[in-house]
């Protein structure tokens, strides 16, 4: 039976790829994404052309019960989840206070601080059980620096943190890696990046700082820390990263 790397939020950039590299090192990848169906079966298939093992299944974290159950029905159907990839996105765009509404704000909330603990309150007691087992956690620059407009996006990530940190608190000593991974930069993605500045602008950036400049992050690149983080020695936990373009300032320089 090959172990099993659950990616939650596995869309055409960090997740997608985080879901590949793992199939390659021989985990079955189960794929986790809220729509575009099509695809998510793309992305198994070119999985299973490289001779990899992979599943996909659409999943709206905002809804009740969607994550526990789809980690139960892992568990009972393919196998223990030794890897959980934790990749959802909460950005909502840059909005002054007046125009962040209760709603806009909570569902960052929803989907960057309560979605993960409701993922680990279903993973972690079977990984503790097993006495092993990896959390990798997605964040952003804002979970360390808020910024005019990002009143939503940076609460919530900045709880996404603090909630990694108290996870490791408890289980670290059980047995359980949780690692936050801090994405300080853009990030060559079409479906986050490019959908939040449209074909155009997201091309033209490719243009002056991706590609041969390699000022944009390449999530096949990054997914490669992401297989490293899993494979490390207990006595050698990595428990948070920075990740960024070699051209770009840290979050603390600016």
């Amino acid at each position: 039976m090959k172990p099993v790397c659950l990616v939650i939020g596995a869309g055409a950039g960090i997740g997608g790829n985080v879901g590949k590299r793992f199939a390659r090192g021989g985990y079955h990848a189960v794929l986790c994404r809220r729509s575009d169906e099509d695809g998510l079966r793309t992305l198994v298939e070119s999985i299973e052309a490289e001779g990899g093992s992979a599943s996909g299944v659409l999943l709206n974290a905002a809804e009740p019960d969607s994550i526990e159950d789809r980690i139960r029905a892992v568990e009972t159907d393919i196998g223990p989840i030794e890897v959980l990839v934790f990749n959802l996105g909460a950005q909502i765009g840059d909005r002054a206070l007046q125009d962040t509404s209760y709603k806009a704000f909570e569902l960052g909330w929803r989907l960057a601080t309560f979605a993960l603990f409701r993922a680990a309150s279903a993973i972690c007691p079977l990984m503790e059980a097993r006495g092993t087992g990896t959390i990798l956690v997605t964040s952003a620059t804002a979970a360390v620096r808020g910024n005019a407009g990002q009143h939503s996006h940076a609460a919530a990530m900045g709880g996404r943190r603090m909630l990694c940190q108290t996870l490791n608190a408890e289980f670290s000593s059980k047995g359980i890696h949780v690692a936050h991974v801090l994405i300080d930069g853009a990030v060559d993605a079409p479906d986050t990046l490019g959908k939040m500045l449209g074909p155009e602008r997201f091309q033209q950036l490719r243009e002056s700082r991706g590609q041969e400049h390699d000022g944009l992050m390449l999530p096949a690149k990054m997914a490669e820390t992401y297989f490293h983080l899993a494979q490390q020695h207990r006595s050698a936990w990595t428990h948070e990263i920075d990740l960024r373009a070699f051209s770009d300032r840290p979050w603390w320089n600016h």
